[in-house]
């Protein structure tokens, strides 16, 4: 990778993703862009960035020829429980925007990044190590999207020869960026109740395992895969990540080794519910490391207590 285009650049994943890549690669380098602007943004401060809706394909194109960009990492989406509440514009904006990019990826011999997720897996899948090849039928718009997602970048590769990679991101754990409507969004909530109010009235149920990640770990991941050597790569997309599983309980005894005085109850939301139970309780990275070496440095531990150092230096 030397010179790269982001799409969604101002989302959960892509706002951290540009700065570490811009350390990385050079500031010029990185072209952050998202279908709307915030001047006041540091991405679109530090470096080039450009106003692009996925839904346009000449537009990314314009962008991606104008800065004659070799790589392509298109974040742009709609998350799990905002794309139930919405499923035609999650299949506009999950689908068009993909295809999109991909053919741009294609017309300009560019590699290409797009993340899968766990949410691609349904009830009928294993849900304990829920292994790399299995039965995906997910039972949401999401899912639907992230099925179809990882099947449409293998044919990009297979049919045309693009160099597609991506992962399954489990739910991803942030101290910079809000929460942007997934299913997972819990935990991260928790930390900022915790350190506001002491307590936390949790939408998913106890005893509702997921996978999860911390995001320093998942930047990681992206930039490792992306710079791994393709030919070791037997399933180029959609590689099982984790770092973690835990339920709303475990999350919290952890918050109170910290906060001794914090507790949790419960209100559950009923369609965000009903979509964690379609997802595996844990899954299994062992191509990932295989492959290309992934490795997570945090645990439920690590995390949580650079989450509550660092919101508190956020002034939460």
């Amino acid at each position: 990778m030397k010179r790269v285009l982001v799409t969604g650049a101002l989302g959960q994943i892509g706002t951290e993703l540009v700065v570490k890549m811009r350390e990385i690669y050079g500031a010029d380098n990185i072209i952050a862009s998202n279908r709307s602007g915030q001047e006041d943004h540091t991405l679109t401060q530090s470096g080039p960035f450009e106003v692009i809706d996925v839904t346009d394909a000449k537009r990314i194109f314009e962008v991606a020829d104008k800065y004659k960009v070799d790589t392509i990492m298109h974040m742009a989406a709609l998350l799990s429980a905002t794309a139930e509440n919405n499923p035609l514009l999650a299949w506009e904006i999950n689908m068009g925007g993909l295809i999109n990019a991909l053919e741009v990826a294609r017309e300009l011999n560019c590699q290409f990044f797009t993340p899968s997720s766990i949410g691609a897996f349904g009830p009928s899948s294993p849900k304990d190590n829920t292994p790399q090849d299995t039965i995906q039928r997910p039972v949401t718009m999401y899912g639907v999207n992230k099925v179809a997602g990882e099947l449409l970048c293998d044919y990009y590769y297979h049919k045309f020869g693009v160099d597609t990679r991506g992962v399954r991101f489990p739910g991803l754990i942030s101290y910079v960026q809000p929460p942007g409507g997934g299913t997972t969004d819990y935990a991260v909530h928790i930390y900022y109740e915790a350190l506001r109010h002491k307590k936390y009235t949790s939408y998913i149920d106890k005893g509702t395992y997921m996978d999860m990640m911390y995001m320093p770990d998942a930047l990681n991941a992206i930039i490792d895969l992306m710079e791994a050597d393709g030919d070791r790569l037997k399933h180029r997309n959609a590689f099982n990540v984790t770092a973690m599983s835990f339920d709303p309980e475990g999350i919290a005894a952890e918050i109170r080794k910290h906060i001794p005085e914090f507790t949790i109850d419960y209100k559950v939301d009923p369609m965000r519910q009903a979509i964690a139970n379609s997802w595996p309780n844990s899954i299994d990275p062992t191509a990932a490391i295989e492959e290309w070496g992934f490795k997570a440095e945090y645990d439920l531990s690590r995390m949580t207590v650079d989450m509550l150092t660092k919101l508190k230096e956020k002034g939460i």
